[in-house]
C-alpha cells in the first residue's frame, strides 16, 4: 500500500490516543532474573514472531523504565554459536513460555490459528491445508506466503492476556471445526488469485506501522496493471475535500466486503472480531463481556483494550484462496445472510 499522508481525518489505531485504554493496558507478571520467557519482535518483517530467552536483568526500582535485559536462547552474535545475543526489551514484549503439548497429541484442522517453528522463532499463521505424513500448509498473513511444516514444528496459537493464557479457539470448537465445509478446504488448497472488476465494493489493508490489522472500505476504480488496482476509499477525502481519496493497491491487500454474519444474541468471551473504529475495521478479540450489548476488545498489535457496542462488532473472517474462511464455525445463535 502506498502512504496516506493526505488522508483527511486520519485517526490513530485503537488505544493509541485513548488514555483510558492505556490505563487498562494488560498487566504483565513480574519476571524474575533467570525466568524463561518468549520475546515478541517489533522489527519490520518479523512482527508476529516470538523467540525464547532468559531474563538476565530486571528494571531498576529507581528508574521509570520498564525494560528488561534478556539473553536469547537460539540467536547468536557469532557464526560459531558461542555468544548469545542480549538485548533490552520492553515489558509489553515479554510473555511466559506457553504451555507445552506433546507432539504426538497435536493435530490441526484447516482454519486453525497456529504458531510455526521457523528461523529460530515461533511465527503466527493459519492452517490452510492438511497433507500426508502429518504435515500442514500454513499461511503467514504478514508475508502472504504458504509454507509446509511437520506437526512437531507447530503449536496452538495462544494469547497471553491479563496475566493468563487465553484458551485456543481451536480447542473450544474442535468438534465443530471437523465439520467445516469441504468447499472451503478445497478452495484453500487451490490458493488461487482473485480478480476485482470496476465498481466492486472492497476492503483495503495497509502495511503501515500501527495500522496492520485494519481494513478500509472502498470501491475499485480500475485495474492499473496485472494484480494492481486503483481504489477509491469510502471514508477519506483529499486535502481540499473535493473528492474521495484514491490509492493504488495490489491484490494481496484487497478483499471483497465480507458476507454479513448476524449475531442474533451476543458475542462470547475470546471471540475473534472486527471492531469498527474511526471508519475502519480492526481485528481484535473479545476480552471482557460487560453485557449483551457492550464488550471490551483486545487489540494484539497495539496491546490495548477498548470498549465497543454490539453494533460496532462483527465476527472476524479471513479471505484465503478466493473464498471466505473462519477459524471456527458459527455459533448456534448466528446465521449467515
Amino acid at each position: 500500500m502506498s502512504p496516506r499522508p493526505r488522508r483527511q481525518g486520519r485517526r490513530r489505531p485503537p488505544g493509541e490516543e485513548d488514555e483510558g485504554a492505556q490505563r487498562r493496558q494488560r498487566q504483565q507478571p513480574n519476571f524474575e532474573v533467570g525466568a524463561l520467557v518468549e520475546v515478541a519482535s517489533t522489527d519490520d518483517g518479523f512482527r508476529g514472531s516470538w523467540y525464547a530467552a532468559t531474563v538476565v536483568r530486571r528494571p531498576s526500582r529507581r528508574s521509570s523504565s520498564s525494560s528488561y535485559a534478556v539473553e536469547f536462547q537460539d540467536i547468536y552474535e557469532d557464526e560459531e554459536g558461542t555468544r548469545r545475543v542480549t538485548e533490552e526489551v520492553e515489558e509489553s514484549q515479554i510473555r511466559p513460555m506457553p504451555p507445552e503439548e506433546p507432539s504426538e497429541k497435536r493435530d490441526f484442522e484447516v482454519g486453525n490459528e497456529v504458531e510455526a517453528r521457523h528461523n529460530d522463532g515461533w511465527w503466527e499463521g493459519v492452517v490452510v491445508e492438511r497433507l500426508r505424513g502429518r504435515r500442514f500448509g500454513v499461511l503467514f498473513r504478514e508475508w502472504r506466503e504458504r509454507v509446509v511444516f511437520k506437526v512437531q514444528d507447530l503449536r496452538v496459537n495462544r494469547k497471553w492476556v491479563h496475566g493468563s493464557w487465553l484458551p485456543p479457539c481451536a480447542a473450544a470448537v474442535e468438534g465443530r471445526q471437523k465439520a467445516q465445509s469441504q468447499m472451503e478446504t478445497k478452495v484453500a488448497k487451490k490458493m488461487k488469485s482473485y480478480e476485482f472488476t470496476k465498481g466492486t465494493p472492497v476492503e483495503v489493508s495497509s502495511d503501515e506501522d500501527g495500522y496492520r490489522g485494519a481494513w478500509f472500505a472502498g470501491v475499485v476504480v480500475e485495474e492499473v496493471s496485472k494484480g494492481k488496482y486503483l481504489v477509491e476509499l469510502k471514508n477519506f477525502r483529499t486535502e481540499d475535500d473535493s473528492e474521495f481519496l484514491k490509492e493504488e493497491a495490489d491484490a494481496l491487500h484487497i478483499r471483497p466486503c465480507p458476507p454479513e454474519i448476524v449475531v442474533a444474541d451476543h458475542f462470547d468471551l475470546f471471540d475473534e472480531v472486527d471492531a469498527l473504529y474511526n471508519d475502519s475495521w480492526w481485528v481484535g478479540v473479545v476480552s471482557k463481556v460487560l453485557s449483551k450489548s457492550r464488550y471490551v476488545v483486545y487489540f494484539r498489535d497495539t496491546k490495548e483494550e477498548l470498549e465497543f457496542q454490539h453494533s460496532n462488532l462483527r465476527l472476524h473472517q479471513e479471505w484465503i484462496g478466493g473464498r471466505w474462511m473462519t477459524a471456527s464455525l458459527l455459533q448456534k445463535n448466528t446465521r449467515l445472510v
